[in-house]
């Protein structure tokens, strides 16, 4: 049991990161978007998985080459559409706000992230844990769904008018969390890659490193090229260079250390956790992240003069908490 719950507390560790870095998309100005985008790909989706990954996996280059061709395909095609929903991330917070994206792009995300896994698992549904991860995703499902609940009756509390606007960002939203899903899928996808280093004697908590290089070259492509092709058609290279970014910059970097430092973290938990890794640990990862990323709004003053919807917040809160005991206790089964 003890050994159980070394990767569940990484997990756990791992969300607070996920759950936190959202807040620097709040502080993009005075670059643009797509300036600030890149400087936050390049550093969460590129250098970093890379320069980790250089540190406790030897001869990184030489295992992702020995490594099966499907998987490595498998792994940057499911980063690539990933990256898509990433960016549609990025592009509704600023409709809707910090929690009500969490909560949409959350929900479908875990549930998609988890049972795609799942069903590619031989026999999964005669496993002990089975009952315990359905159940805790379906109540994973339903806390999201009310902390999501609260965000539009806020919302709809503090309407201008913009209707519109709100509409439009839980299309992309919940569109961002479909796609979003297949970043865990692309982890699983990829995951002979992880076996090959550590048949090359990698410890098997960092050969989830390697995969994450692979998946998230893929991500990278589609981050970067979508970024540099906003900053040819807006004709916005100038704003890299415009007076009082100092502070957009620290952010998008800040932003990108917390992103990867989650995902790196949330795979050597995963990895630890065995087969059933990726379908416990992701919904886990990204429930309690929803919890650390409302705290945040509510520091930010988000819910302020909303008491009614704060109260359905807290108890779709309490019913993430619920779930996560779930998932955690099936983590612990045979």
């Amino acid at each position: 049991m003890e050994f159980a719950l070394i990767p569940l507390a990484l997990v756990l560790f791992a969300s607070l990161f996920q759950g936190s870095f959202g807040l620097g998309m709040k502080f993009m100005s005075p670059l643009s978007w797509e300036a600030w985008w890149l400087v936050h790909a390049t550093v969460a989706m590129l250098l970093m998985p890379l320069l980790w990954a250089l540190l406790v996996v030897p001869d990184l280059f030489g295992i992702i080459a020995n490594a099966p061709a499907q998987a490595i395909g498998l792994g940057m095609l499911f980063g690539f559409l990933w990256g898509i929903g990433g960016i549609l991330f990025g592009k509704s917070i600023p409709y809707i706000g910090i929690s009500l994206t969490y909560g949409i792009v959350m929900g479908s995300c875990s549930a998609v992230g988890c049972l795609i896994p799942f069903f590619q698992l031989e026999n999964a549904s005669s496993l002990p844990s089975f009952p315990y991860v359905v159940g805790g995703v379906l109540v994973m499902s339903l806390g999201v769904a009310l902390t999501a609940y609260a965000g539009v009756k806020r919302d709809r509390m503090r309407s201008t008018g913009k209707s519109l606007n709100l509409r439009m960002g839980i299309l992309i939203a919940l569109l961002s969390g479909l796609l979003s899903a297949l970043l865990n899928v692309g982890f699983v996808n990829a995951q002979p890659v992880g076996e090959t280093a550590e048949a090359a004697g990698v410890i098997a908590r960092n050969s989830s490193l390697a995969v994450w290089v692979v998946v998230l070259w893929g991500a990278y492509l589609m981050n970067a090229g979508y970024a540099l092709w906003l900053l040819v058609r807006n004709r916005s290279w100038h704003t890299f260079s415009v007076a009082g970014s100092q502070r957009a910059y620290a952010w998008a970097i800040g932003a990108g250390l917390l992103w990867f430092g989650a995902l790196g973290i949330y795979g050597q938990g995963a990895t630890l956790m065995g087969s059933m890794g990726p379908v416990i640990g992701w919904p886990i990862l990204l429930g309690v992240s929803l919890i650390v990323s409302n705290l945040w709004a509510y520091l930010n003053h988000e819910w302020t003069g909303a008491r009614k919807p704060f109260g359905w917040l807290l108890t779709g809160l309490i019913v993430l908490i619920i779930a996560t005991v779930i998932l955690g206790y099936s983590n612990g089964l045979a």
